[in-house]
């Protein structure tokens, strides 16, 4: 493991293993006008797979849905449909889940960059790697080449892909500014650079778009981290909302790829404390609830998020 990795501005929020969550993220919307019909689609079902165990999940829809149904996507999410039909001024989304952390899989060291990048080339014959979407450009993220000359110095001949990536986090992480005002939820990631300042959401897309212009495998990752962190640790960045990270593809060996979770914005690598809600190619794929909806008018939005260990009151 290289020294970069040892770092400890690297080192994830640490907490008692196994390490167990409780989230409630509350999105409310109060309408000038009422709405007359609405269709929505959520996602707010946190993942269960390898890395994390969902232990138990709710939602909560006010006014009752007439229609609602749950479904996977094309990346493995589960995402909510669900339908309207009755007028209504207010609309409030609920989720409770209880996740379990689990810690990643071993897996075989990092491969030089170029090797990892040879990876995703086509191969008549070749058995599918479920990585290669990400290595493409997506709706919200073009393949920019300010972005890669940005990224180029952190990827020198031969050097490991995790250690690169690592140090494009640092980098990002030290040259950009977390700043609330300085963008909105539909700012291009090319003016988010330009501006050296953006959100949780602005540093995934930057260091997402700047991998795919190298030609590497980069997805975005929606989730939260805890409201309080564990004593005597500092509380980070994105911790009242919904939060977001990025998760770079380590080839291996044999078998699909290993994937290294990276949080610019706290300039760490996600841990326990980071609870994965869904992963796609850009925001748009697990935007966590949007719709359309006839009437209305115009609309007020508040979200809240409550995310703590088991056992923690809210006031803790």
């Amino acid at each position: 493991m290289s020294s970069v990795l040892r770092s400890e501005a690297m080192e994830p929020p640490t907490l008692a293993a196994p390490a167990v969550v409780d989230v409630v993220h509350e999105t409310v919307y109060r309408y000038a006008r009422p709405v007359e019909l609405a269709q929505h689609i959520a996602f707010l079902r946190p993942r269960d797979d390898a890395g994390q165990r969902l232990v138990a999940f709710e939602l909560d829809i006010e006014p009752r849905p007439a229609r609602r149904s749950d479904e996977p996507d094309a990346f493995g999410n589960t995402r909510t449909l669900f339908a309207l039909n009755t007028p209504h001024d207010a609309l409030r989304v609920t989720a409770r889940s209880r996740v379990q952390w689990r810690p990643p899989a071993p897996h075989a060291p990092a491969p030089a960059w170029e090797d990892a990048r040879a990876r995703w080339r086509y191969v008549s014959g070749g058995a599918p790697e479920p990585a290669v979407p990400f290595v493409f450009a997506s709706p919200l993220l073009p393949l920019h080449e300010p972005l890669r000359d940005w990224a180029q110095p952190s990827f020198t001949p031969g050097r490991p892909l995790d250690e690169a990536a690592l140090e494009l986090m640092n980098r990002l992480h030290a040259g950009f500014r977390y700043d609330p005002d300085a963008t909105h939820v539909g700012t291009p990631v090319l003016e988010a650079f330009e501006r050296r300042a953006g959100v949780c959401q602005d540093f995934a897309h930057l260091m997402i778009a700047a991998l795919r212009s190298l030609g590497l495998a980069a997805r975005y990752v929606s989730g939260y981290l805890l409201t309080a962190p564990p004593p005597g640790q500092p509380r980070l960045l994105g911790a009242d909302a919904s939060h977001a990270w990025v998760a770079v593809a380590l080839p291996q060996p044999e078998g699909p790829s290993a994937w290294l979770e990276l949080d610019p914005t706290n300039d760490c690598v996600a841990g326990p404390g980071h609870v994965r809600l869904a992963t796609g190619r850009d925001y748009g794929d697990v935007t966590p609830l949007r719709g359309v909806i006839r009437g209305g008018g115009h609309h007020e939005l508040t979200v809240s998020v409550d995310s703590l260990p088991v056992g923690a009151s809210p006031g803790a």
